[in-house]
């Protein structure tokens, strides 16, 4: 008798087909688990008169003012990250380089409060360089981080605004600077209220934290300090005499500073601010007009040569530990830019450069 045959064919896994197989599923996987780096490269070098609009100013620019952006992304994957090896112009960060240990939330609010305050304060120094004054409110403290060793840690996270301390209202980071360091030492427990933020929520919430030494131990003559072990920074509102639009949702950050300030003052102004020139730039700002440094500066360069920019506003070097200029110039050179690097302390002296400039011919 026959024996009964199945007449599909039968599928057997060779040695091959294992390995061939364990390969596929490494790949996979690999594509799924994130590195602790982030890629930064140059990014963009945008026309700012689109994106800024004051009530009542005129757009009649024949050159541009244009702000510079840095592309930032995280190397989800390996093969993110070996790109960042390869391609020109790529600088590799580590995580915690960049965000710190700050969580998403922290992160994101920090992120949100100074590209905010960003803007506030370049309409402010906007205005005050056209002779035009604009009511500011503040609100609190706002928490930009905190220190190692702070026993704060525990209590207030960045992005928390205080509000109050031991009862007293504090509006202004001087307010809670001078009742500190004027009433207290170190190891008294302060009382400490303030707002938290999250998913657009906002809580109110309250601790008891303890201060300590914050005078400078490099410093022999350093004058005694006493505090949280954050750094302070003043959550305000403002309201300008003209109303300011600002569309930049897809840049973060406060390196756009200067460069809106420019444009905001320009649009206040008659004549041309521009004199016809493509002029790029970067560098934070305060309420009274002081540029202030930034990071991957070398990238800017990058993205305003290729936009075809002739000048470049760079923030002065005024310490040790600045080197925007020096690296925008390095950088420029590098690449054989044919940009005027100018350094600028002040949104004045980028003002008094410009105001110089002969017309373009």
């Amino acid at each position: 008798m026959s024996q009964p045959h199945d007449d599909k064919p039968r599928r057997y896994w060779t040695r091959k087909n294992i390995t061939g197989a364990l390969i596929t599923v490494v790949v996979a996987a690999s594509f799924l688990i994130p590195t602790p780096y982030y890629l930064n490269q140059p990014g963009t070098a945008e026309v700012l008169a689109p994106k800024v609009t004051v009530q009542g100013g005129a757009k009649d620019e024949k050159g541009n003012l244009m702000l510079t952006t840095v592309l930032s992304m995280q190397a989800t994957n390996i093969y993110y990250l070996a790109y960042g090896y390869i391609w020109p112009n790529t600088e590799i960060k580590k995580e915690e380089d960049v965000r710190g240990n700050m969580s998403d939330n922290e992160y994101d609010r920090l992120l949100k409060h100074m590209m905010d305050s960003s803007q506030q304060c370049a309409v402010i120094s906007g205005f005050h360089a056209a002779g035009l004054a604009v009511d500011i409110t503040y609100d609190g403290v706002f928490v930009r981080s905190i220190v190692e060793n702070s026993k704060a840690a525990g209590f207030l996270q960045v992005g928390d605004v205080i509000t109050e301390v031991d009862g007293h209202a504090v509006v202004k980071s001087d307010d809670l600077i001078k009742y500190i360091n004027t009433s207290k030492k170190p190891g008294d427990v302060v009382n400490v209220k303030f707002t938290r933020f999250k998913d657009d929520k906002q809580e109110q919430k309250e601790a008891n934290i303890p201060l300590m030494d914050l005078t400078d131990p490099k410093d022999p003559n350093a004058q005694k300090r006493v505090g949280f072990g954050v750094y302070p920074e003043n959550e305000m509102k403002i309201k300008p005499p003209q109303d300011v639009q600002i569309h930049a949702e897809d840049i973060g950050g406060p390196s756009a500073g200067l460069m809106f300030s420019l444009e905001i003052y320009s649009q206040l102004t008659e004549g041309d601010l521009t004199k016809g020139y493509k002029i790029a730039g970067t560098g934070t700002i305060d309420i009274d007009g002081h540029v202030g440094q930034i990071g991957g500066i070398q990238h800017k360069i990058v993205a305003a040569d290729k936009a075809g920019a002739e000048i470049f506003f760079a923030p002065a070097d005024l310490t040790s530990d600045d080197s925007n200029t020096q690296v925008a110039k390095q950088e420029a050179e590098k690449i054989g830019s044919k940009m005027k690097i100018v350094s600028v302390k002040t949104l004045q002296d980028a003002l008094d450069y410009l105001h110089s400039l002969p017309d373009k011919k």
